[in-house]
This record gives structure tokens, sequence and C-alpha cells, in this order.
């Protein structure tokens, strides 16, 4: 069966934000519930993981091709673009990156890495931003690896270098002392929840997992 929806195809390489640069590997057909229903199946580089989403629920999940290599610079470009720093209140600037980062665009993870850079040379960030902006900026550099074919080392050194000179300018300045708040005295109060709504835990032991919303225990696993 082909869904009429079907966007990608085999060998194609994608960005699941919420994951990581994968590539398509498989488009299958499995009968769940009664009905026949397509899946990709994803390789996940970053995490040696294999992800099956259904066809007509890639999109919903923010999944979409790897951008063209001047896409790419253009989110290089933005890393060293003068920008009005966000909220001090850093549950509320969680917040505003999280929903970047389900949108997934590579401007939205740019902008996420941009902020959480320089807001770290203010102060060191929670746990929780930690986590978002190091997958977000991971996720920034294999995406442009891949876009311009280039190793992703020179990728990382790049960013840094877009990044590093913006880091003594005015946005730093722009950070009033209000800002050094109680910022991890309440991470504990605001928890893990929202951030493993769109990043799942690596920890589990299996290599192969079904994203669809459905229970596991109405689909058997597949070989």
């Amino acid at each position: 069966m082909s869904d009429k929806n079907e966007t990608f195809s085999v060998g194609q390489k994608v960005v699941y934000p919420s994951q990581g640069v994968g590539k398509v590997i498989e488009i299958f057909d499995k009968e769940f519930k009664g009905k026949m229903t397509s899946y990709y199946k994803i390789y996940l580089d970053v995490t040696d993981m294999k992800v099956m989403i259904p066809v007509e629920k890639a999109k919903d999940l923010g999944i979409r091709p790897i951008v063209s290599a001047e896409e790419a610079q253009k989110a290089i470009d933005l890393l060293a673009q003068s920008f009005e720093p966000i909220t001090s209140d850093w549950k509320l600037r969680y917040q505003m990156n999280l929903e970047l980062l389900k949108k997934g665009s590579i401007t939205d993870i740019a902008t996420i890495v941009r902020c959480l850079y320089h807001r770290s040379k203010v102060k060191e960030l929670p746990i929780l931003e930690r986590k978002l902006y190091d997958n977000a900026r991971k996720l920034l550099e294999d995406e442009i690896s891949y876009a311009m074919e280039k190793d992703p080392k020179e990728i990382e050194a790049l960013l840094h270098e877009k990044l590093e000179p913006l880091g003594a300018e005015k946005t730093i300045k722009a950070v009033s002392d209000d800002d050094f708040g109680d910022e991890d005295e309440d991470e504990d109060e605001f928890g893990d929840e929202e951030y493993n709504n769109v990043k799942d835990s690596d920890d589990d032991d299996e290599d192969e997992k079904d994203d669809s919303s459905d229970s596991d225990d109405d689909m058997d696993d597949d070989d």
C-alpha cells in the first residue's frame, strides 16, 4: 500500500526536531487495529536508534527534509546577528524556546542556540535549559554538516566563531542585576515533564521504538 501523504523517500536525510537528524531507511505497511498503515523507519545516528513514524503523523511531529546549503548559511549568519534578550524569567524563557523546538525550522533552532548561548555567558543555565541548549546545538550542527557536506567538527568551530563575538556586545549589557534570581531554587519545582514531552529519554536499552501516539501494547515490535 502506498500512502498518498508520503513525503520522504528511502535514503533521504530528515530532521526530527525532538530527536535529531536521521535517515529514512525503510517505508513499509503494517496492519494496526485492523487497518493497514504506512510507516517511515528512521535511523537516528546521534542515539543509534530506529524509530517508526506513521506517514500521516510525520508532519505533525515536525519531521522535515534537510535544508539546502543556502538555508544552512542563513542560519549560521543569524547566530552573529544582534538581538534583544528575552525575559529573565527562566521558566518563561524555557517554555518559549521549547515551543520553537517543537516548530523545528532551522531558523527556530538557531534562535534557541543564540539565545541560550549568550544567556549562559551571563549566568550558568539551569539544568533543563542546558539540556535544551545542548540538544538544539547538536541538532543545528548536524543539519548544517549534512546540508553543506562538511565535517561536524568544522561546523562546530564555525558556529562557535559566529556566536562568540556577540558575547561582548550590548546583549550582555541589557541584563540587569534583577536577572540573578532564584533560578536554581525553583528548577526542581518545574521538573522535567515539559522537556520530556519533546525530548524522549535516551536511557532505553531498545534500539527501535514506535513514535506513533498509540500504545505499544496495541502493536507488535517491528523486527
